[in-house]
């Protein structure tokens, strides 16, 4: 049933983002509704699920008295502004092409299996909905034992392709970061919890790579790309802090920089961890590491140990 009235408000959002600001009357409103599932739709309901969807997503749908025309206002801003809004819509609306085209479009779409634990997510949800606590059954990728916590789930995050829970964990007294596809169990107990005060978890992960609690100050991590590589980072950023370089910026750190280097440099501030080196690894010699040193030696080290392992000394 929430699975139900959550698909209907996200469509009725996405149904106003696409008319942009001009809105649709009420009657324009009806009949896609009812051409889309199939039952009436009256004022009544309509209204209803106009009070849901700024409850539940923050987002007005409003009126024009003059035109008597309902819109959601710069419908542009709010599919770009609220990240969280934004991927619950464009997730729905591809799931439902999805399963909508399944019959006509067969062969023709093909998608990555994700094994980010979603049979949690909702539960963890739940919890974290109602501040309750929860006790799960937890086996890390190093270890054959499952090891049984009791967590205050404060949030999730999403990284690669894998969902995370974040929570303090009353065993260990501290706040630790859990896989939800490494979740063997779970179980909502009737213990309630109080939120940190200002919690946020984005500000936390701020100078992060990867899921991972900054334990240090984040620094500066400069790197340069071919031209080419520099048009797949400025779409797919490395990190959210990632800014691209101009020449005088760049010879600050090469200060033997000439006009001549058609390479592209970009700047980050993050916390170096091991998940940040093998990120800069990936892109093999298209990326190149400027400083710190500590980070430039440990791409380096590990694109040696790979040469290593390919390099053949036999003839």
């Amino acid at each position: 049933m929430v699975t139900e009235l959550l698909k209907k408000y996200l469509w009725l959002v996405q149904t106003f983002i696409r008319a942009g600001e001009r809105g649709l009357s009420l009657d324009e409103i009806t009949y896609r509704w009812e051409d889309r599932f199939g039952t009436d739709y009256s004022r009544r309901t309509f209204n209803n699920h106009r009070e849901a969807v700024f409850d539940v997503f923050g987002i007005d749908i409003k009126c024009n008295r003059s035109t008597n025309r309902y819109f959601i206002e710069y419908s542009d801003d709010v599919a770009d502004e609220n990240a969280e809004t934004a991927w619950l819509i464009n997730t729905f609306t591809v799931n439902s092409m999805l399963s909508m085209g399944k019959e006509r479009l067969s062969g023709r779409i093909s998608v990555e299996d994700i094994p980010s634990g979603h049979r949690h997510l909702t539960s963890i949800m739940e919890a974290m909905t109602e501040n309750c606590e929860m006790v799960i059954g937890y086996r890390k990728y190093t270890s054959e034992e499952t090891g049984t916590y009791t967590l205050r789930p404060y949030a999730v995050k999403e990284f690669a392709k894998r969902w995370y829970l974040v929570g303090y964990c009353i065993e260990r007294d501290a706040m630790r970061i859990y896989g939800l596809d490494r979740i063997m169990s779970l179980d909502i107990t009737g213990n309630r919890f109080k939120m940190p005060k200002d919690f946020d978890v984005d500000r936390i992960f701020a100078t992060s790579f990867g899921p991972y609690i900054p334990e240090s100050k984040g620094q500066t991590v400069v790197f340069r790309t071919t031209r080419k590589e520099a048009n797949f980072l400025r779409d797919l950023p490395v990190h959210d802090s990632q800014k691209e370089l101009s020449a005088a910026e760049a010879r600050k750190h090469v200060p033997g920089l000439t006009p001549l280097d058609e390479r592209v440099y970009f700047e980050i501030f993050v916390c170096p961890n091991d998940s940040l080196v093998m990120e800069f690894c990936k892109h093999g010699g298209r990326l190149e590491v400027i400083s710190p040193a500590s980070v430039r030696e440990a791409v380096a080290g590990e694109l040696r140990k790979a040469a290593v392992q390919y390099y053949d000394p036999e003839p």
